[in-house]
């Protein structure tokens, strides 16, 4: 099988996100090194990412580059997390979900993949 652009778009890459120095955030793709962005939000930084990813692999593809793929998620991670947090930013995330019609679960997995750069699903 011939591995093109969109193979390589389909596969899920780690992104790494975080608050920049100098404002905005930075954000990068580790298995592809010097695959990195930033955005003065967080929109922004994702948008920027995926850009910069598709330009990192068109050029690699192009130049006969090796790319290399994600790192395997072990299957030491059963999606379940137990945290505690204070009551009140628990209220805040109960009232944030009501509003939006949504689980209390659904409302804060979105919030941690849409901050991540997770896709969201």
């Amino acid at each position: 099988m011939t591995k093109d652009l969109q193979y390589y778009l389909e596969l899920p890459y780690r992104v790494l996100l975080h608050p920049a120095e100098e404002g905005g955030y930075a954000i990068e793709i580790p298995e592809l090194p010097g695959c990195i962005s930033q955005g003065e939000t967080l929109e922004e930084a994702y948008k920027m990412i995926q850009d910069a990813k598709i330009c990192w692999l068109e050029t690699a593809l192009e130049d006969g580059i090796e790319i290399p793929e994600p790192v395997k998620i072990q299957n030491e991670y059963s999606g379940k997390l137990n945290i505690r947090i204070p009551k009140t930013l628990h209220r805040l995330l109960a009232e944030k979900a009501k509003d939006e019609k949504v689980s209390l679960n659904q409302y804060i997995m979105y919030q941690l993949s849409r901050n991540t750069g997770h896709p969201v699903k």
